[in-house]
């Protein structure tokens, strides 16, 4: 009788509502309320505190929610696992991207994905802060750089390279910078950060950098290099066709940081959804070949 009551603990957990949790499970509240009563006194611990307004974990509670999680996961995964009900993807997908990452290059792909799987619905969110996967409900994310959130499942989708750059007639008025040092005589075109990423000795190195324009946005700081107004440190993805058609000259190839991942992020209950996993190797995939 060990797993007596640990659906509805999770529910009311995840919920804080003894009301939600009943409708979400089809089942009466006085059920729930009588399952996690008979577990309380089972284990000898008092899980949940109650008020007329909120229901929330105690100490002991939020151990045992952990563990409980894990297990409900794991039985889960085992299901799917060994029915394969599904064996092409279908539902709703959730995801959020960067914006400007998203616009040029995630969300075309998403839709191609779509024309080859007619049973997936897509709801893609943009933005550049990191939102709470789990608390918004997000089967998906494509994050950039280094990854902060350990309590996530993440694959590596391909890799971006930053390139410092400048236009022929800026470099023609100014001068070629052939060191980190000469960046303080020049007029950096700064975005959010006052940074730069540089390698220099098999290290990595983070340059502090100046100049008297600062924008929150890629394509205003691509447009003021390419008017000759500075040099800018920006991804492949703004500067490439630029530097292609020479529009642009890299510079310091020598410093150059260290390619940096594009990641697919996910919860982890959520790794062996067919509808994700497909989308996640379509994406891998199809980044390869760009």
């Amino acid at each position: 009788m060990k797993w007596e009551g640990i659906s509805e603990f999770v529910y009311v957990a995840e919920n804080e509502s003894f009301t939600l949790a009943s409708k979400k499970m089809a089942i009466s509240t006085a059920q729930v309320s009588r399952q996690i009563s008979s577990l309380e006194k089972r284990l000898n611990i008092k899980l949940f505190y109650r008020t007329t307004r909120k229901v929330s974990l105690t100490e002991e509670g939020r151990i045992y929610y952990q563990h409980c999680r894990s297990v409900l996961d794991g039985l889960d995964a085992a299901e799917r696992a060994i029915t394969n009900l599904q064996t092409k993807p279908q539902g709703k997908i959730k995801l959020t991207a960067p914006v400007t990452y998203g616009e040029q290059t995630i969300l075309p792909l998403v839709n191609d994905f779509m024309l080859q799987y007619q049973d997936v619905e897509v709801n893609a969110y943009l933005s550049n802060q990191q939102v709470d996967l789990v608390e918004g409900g997000y089967d998906l994310a494509i994050r950039l750089g280094k990854l902060i959130d350990s309590s996530m499942m993440a694959k590596k989708l391909g890799t971006r390279t930053n390139y410092i750059c400048a236009s022929p007639n800026y470099l023609d008025k100014h001068g070629v910078p052939h060191s980190l040092s000469e960046l303080n005589k020049h007029n950096c075109l700064l975005g959010t950060l006052d940074y730069w990423n540089f390698s220099e000795g098999n290290k990595d190195k983070a340059l502090r950098v100046t100049g008297k324009l600062r924008y929150n946005n890629g394509f205003g700081l691509v447009d003021a290099a390419l008017k000759g107004l500075g040099i800018v440190q920006l991804p492949d993805y703004y500067v490439q066709e630029h530097i292609e058609s020479g529009t642009l000259i890299t510079l310091l190839d020598n410093y150059r940081a260290p390619d940096e991942g594009i990641w697919a992020v996910y919860p982890h209950n959520r790794q062996l959804s067919p509808k994700i996993r497909f989308l996640v190797d379509y994406l891998t995939s199809n980044l390869a070949k760009s």
